[in-house]
């Protein structure tokens, strides 16, 4: 795939670049072993100094990076600008929190003293150099909730980001040395995905942290274990959104609506299995339909517009083959299931509702990313829980119900990394983020994200032998 930046509501090339060559990539990977060795020395309060320089700056640059961001992948301008303030947000709490995350660990002394340890600690080190192969779909906020605390741990980092939003990727190279980072702390690679594995087999990188699809998390997994090389994966997801009688239903549909086109549909915890009691099935179905059926579709840069186009031509594809299938198969879309007519450039497609989902359809198994939903019916809270987790995902998840004794159980029970009841799955720095099953392993942001990326060490003093013994 180029390194290019194509405008996805109209499919013109705006700007290409040259991949680097292995001269410049192996000048950075010598430059960031190099800056390792320095900055893991430095000050908790220096570290916060620059991460909070840098989300000055961010800050200052809001308009102009939601505007490349919206250029380059096509998310709703509102939407860009507000990942570009939840990026600010998330620099500032890592750099006022990691000194108390990071902070030495002294177990009771009664609890060690049979090792024959005076004293014994914990403590947080760096790992060294941090590869982190990077999506286009939150093009700066997947990035920066892995630099903020890497960063404020002592790591450096290298940037693989995702081919078509190469400006964006190249912005956050520069807004970090623009901070006063050190030179090779923080560095953009242009590279294309075959360079991947010869740098994350250079012995001078120590980890590597990837966010996006099953295949490449498998690749770089399998990469990384042969090298025995520690690895963070946030791959897939196919949430569910369930909702059982006690729901308020018109808060449940509002935020259904907005879970399922978020970020044009294309994101990994959107809900995109909607689970509903058949108690007010019909009623959540109608209502459900009627809103995303009144979206406006169309110009990102527009503040009407609700839904944009797709990242690419080839994201449309994929998912047309998935309502294609399951129409095929029998299920009605009772909304959608087509391109717009009235846009004939970009590559946009309609706010979709589809039901009459069996398991012989590919959507009931792999993960839809664009603005449609599939709709379930279910009779109890035991075939919902059973549906929630018939799926190969698991990243997080939404119930909607009063009921307490059912919060219980779907918080028991539904296999995922998250379960948000009443409200919309979302990221936050002081929660911990990941999936389980092939949503793949280990957890970012929180004092969880920053530690993964950290040496735990034990400090063992022995007790001082009495003077003259």
């Amino acid at each position: 795939m180029p390194i290019a930046t194509v405008n996805p509501a109209n499919g013109e090339t705006l700007r290409t670049f040259e991949e680097l060559g292995a001269e410049e990539i192996e000048r950075r990977l010598a430059a960031a072993a190099s800056a390792f060795r320095d900055y893991r020395t430095t000050d908790l309060s220096e570290r916060a100094r620059l991460l909070n320089r840098a989300a000055d700056l961010l800050e200052e640059d809001q308009e102009s990076i939601a505007r490349t961001m919206t250029t380059e992948m096509g998310k709703p301008l509102a939407a860009a600008r507000a990942e570009a303030a939840k990026c600010v947000k998330a620099m500032r709490w890592y750099a006022a929190h990691a000194a108390e995350l990071l902070a030495d660990e002294h177990p009771p002394q009664t609890e060690v003293a049979d090792s024959g340890a005076a004293l014994a600690r914990v403590r947080y080190r760096p790992l060294g150099v941090v590869l982190a192969v990077m999506p286009w779909n939150f093009p700066l906020w997947q990035v920066v909730r892995f630099a903020a605390p890497a960063l404020m741990a002592g790591n450096t980092g290298l940037l693989k980001h995702a081919s078509n939003v190469p400006q964006t990727a190249l912005y956050l190279g520069d807004l970090f040395r623009r901070a006063g980072f050190p030179e090779g702390c923080f560095q953009t690679l242009l590279v294309g995905s075959r360079a991947v594995e010869g740098i994350l087999r250079d012995p001078r990188v120590a980890a590597a942290t990837l966010t996006g699809s099953e295949p490449a998390g498998r690749s770089v997994a399998a990469i990384a274990g042969d090298e025995v090389k520690k690895t963070v994966l946030e791959l897939g997801g196919s949430d569910p959104f369930v909702v059982m009688p006690s729901a308020d239903l018109e808060r449940a549909v509002r935020t259904a609506v907005t879970a399922r086109v978020q970020n044009n549909g294309q994101s990994c915890i959107a809900a995109k299995r909607f689970i509903v009691h058949a108690d007010v099935h019909d009623a959540f179905v109608e209502r459900f339909t009627a809103r995303m059926a009144g979206l406006t579709v169309g110009d990102p840069m527009a503040d009407t517009t609700d839904v944009g186009p797709l990242a690419s031509e080839q994201g449309r594809a994929d998912l047309e083959e998935l309502v294609d299938d399951a129409v095929r198969r029998g299920a009605t879309a009772l909304c959608g299931g087509q391109r717009p007519k009235d846009l004939p450039q970009g590559w946009f497609y309609e706010p979709t509702v589809l039901t009459g989902i069996t398991p012989d359809m590919r959507i009931h198994r792999e993960e839809a990313f664009g603005p449609v939903a599939t709709v379930y019916r279910v009779g109890d809270v035991d075939e919902a829980v059973e549906l929630a987790n018939d799926t190969p995902f698991g990243l997080s998840s939404n119930v909607w119900t009063a009921d307490v004794a059912e919060q219980e159980r779907f918080a028991r029970d539904i296999e995922a990394g998250g379960v948000f009841f009443n409200g919309m799955t979302a990221s936050h720095p002081a929660l911990p983020f990941g999936g389980v099953k092939r949503s793949g392993y280990g957890r970012e942001l929180s004092g969880h994200g920053i530690k993964e990326f950290c040496n735990v060490t034990t400090v063992w003093h022995g007790a001082e032998p009495a003077q003259g013994a």
